[in-house]
């Protein structure tokens, strides 16, 4: 109790002190000029007691009016609180506690003005990767159906060779657009897990047989570390894990070298736990890109050539889904000499 009077009343009790004390003494020479004796010391206390609750009172009061309304037409101004949430009962006249109070308040919002800062060019960015992503197959389009229009529509040759380009452009169009609608849901939490036990090793191989002319065309090969002989059941949202494998197979091939190799592994980490590990002897990457692979359109290749193709979002999505399921994912990766990705998946313990 005595520490809450401190330092709520720490001013005005000074304030008031002093007032009782000079008072009491001016007065108090009056008195014992006109008082007897017997009754001067008796009303000099109660003259130093009335002067002093009288001040108290006065003084408090009047200070924390004056400080509420400068601060809440402080924060006011600043739009920083809404002025009805601050009562006169937070208001108190101790300083410290006053300047404790205000410096919180700014490291907040400077904390507070930091993370709006990083979300409003993480918006930029994003916004900016979104229509360069974007306007490259749309423009395509766009000078094609403008030359059919010109007469090239005439040359059935020309026409079907333009129909046929402009498609794989909207098929471009239609890939970005549906990866852009993942991710968000991912980010959102709104895409829900369908989890089940499957076998990861009949996966691998499904993916392998899907890819195998992407892979001959760029004279690589697609293999396991060794012969998996029995199954090796997983529990996990087998179409989301497939995108991963897909993505991760897919991202080997397209930077890895002539007569390379992609392969993957499955090792046991414990008793639940298992890593996927998919490795390539391609171009490697360098260092100081690892730290924002997985960052939506980040590429490694700056040159904005695209020659690769792709939506940019592909290891975003796999970052994603792997947080999904609440596993790790992790790179390593050295550069002229290759790449490996790996992430943990929950064995199917029944």
């Amino acid at each position: 109790m005595s520490f809450k009077f401190k330092n709520s009343y720490s001013f005005a009790f000074k304030t008031s002190f002093a007032i009782s004390l000079v008072t009491s003494l001016i007065v108090g020479a009056i008195l014992w000029v006109e008082s007897t004796l017997s009754y001067f010391y008796f009303q000099l206390i109660f003259l130093a007691a009335l002067v002093f609750i009288i001040s108290f009172l006065i003084i408090q009061s009047r200070i924390e009016a004056f400080i509420y309304s400068k601060i809440k037409n402080l924060y006011k101004e600043l739009n920083l609180i809404d002025s009805i949430s601050l009562s006169k009962a937070d208001i108190n006249t101790d300083m410290k506690s006053l300047l404790d109070n205000i410096s919180e308040f700014s490291r907040d919002n400077k904390l507070e003005i930091e993370s709006l800062k990083v979300r409003e060019e993480f918006r930029k960015e994003f916004i900016g990767n979104v229509a360069h992503e974007l306007k490259t197959p749309i423009f395509t389009i766009q000078g094609y159906i403008e030359n059919l229009i010109d007469g090239a529509i005439d040359d059935n040759s020309v026409r079907d060779k333009f129909l046929n380009r402009a498609k794989i452009s909207v098929e471009r169009l239609i890939y970005i657009i549906k990866d852009l609608d993942m991710i968000t849901k991912l980010e959102s939490g709104t895409l829900n897990l369908e989890k089940d036990s499957f076998d990861i090793i009949e996966l691998v191989k499904n993916i392998y047989d899907q890819l195998e002319i992407q892979a001959q065309k760029n004279d690589i090969k697609l293999i396991f570390n060794k012969p998996y002989l029995e199954p090796i059941i997983v529990f996990a949202d087998k179409d989301k894990i497939q995108q991963v494998i897909t993505n991760l197979v897919i991202n080997s091939i397209k930077y890895g070298t002539n007569k390379g190799t992609t392969e993957v592994s499955l090792e046991s980490i414990n008793s639940d736990k298992l890593i996927v590990r998919i490795t390539d002897n391609g171009e490697g990457i360098q260092e100081q890109h690892l730290s924002r692979l997985f960052e939506r359109f980040y590429r490694v290749d700056q040159s904005g050539s695209r020659k690769q193709g792709g939506s940019g979002l592909g290891l975003s999505i796999v970052k994603h889904i792997i947080d999904a399921h609440n596993e790790n994912i992790y790179v390593e990766s050295k550069f002229g000499i290759g790449s490996e990705f790996s992430f943990t998946l929950t064995k199917d313990l029944n």
